[in-house]
């Protein structure tokens, strides 16, 4: 059964889910920083994905890049599956900025994270509900 890495859940905030992930909201309101999590037990990495659940995962990948950079008007998209300190499948989604406080190097350890106000946290995720339901409501294969 599958079950969200701890840590994961202690540095996100859950947006909902696709029709092969658990969409996540990284609590670090300095980027739009989305995660998503293969509903998919004992797996750490991409090759381990039968290759209907990779085809899968590149497609909702992509679609939530095109949402995110339209949806904040981005620079460039980072995606990322590091998986060094949380064994579980994950791939980072991150919007950046030219100018942001890491641009242009990666964010990891850059600064520490600046967790979202409550007011912050209910316009990103209202940004990000639209997102959310169009990677929902893709048909599968």
């Amino acid at each position: 059964m599958f079950q969200l890495h701890e840590r994961l859940k202690a540095d996100t905030h859950n947006l909902g889910r696709t029709r092969l992930c658990e969409v996540l909201l990284m609590n670090d309101s300095t980027w739009p920083w989305v995660i998503l999590v293969p509903a998919v037990p004992g797996i750490r990495e991409i090759y381990e994905l039968d290759e209907a659940r990779q085809q899968r995962l590149l497609h909702e990948s992509s679609q939530l890049s095109r949402a995110m950079m339209a949806e904040f008007s981005g620079n460039k998209m980072n995606v990322a599956a590091l998986g060094n300190m949380v064994p579980q499948l994950h791939l980072h989604h991150i919007v950046r900025f030219e100018g942001d406080p890491a641009w242009p190097g990666p964010v990891w350890g850059k600064q520490p994270p600046v967790p979202y106000t409550q007011e912050q946290l209910r316009d990103r995720v209202g940004r990000l509900n639209a997102v959310v339901s169009q990677l929902a409501d893709q048909p599968g294969f």
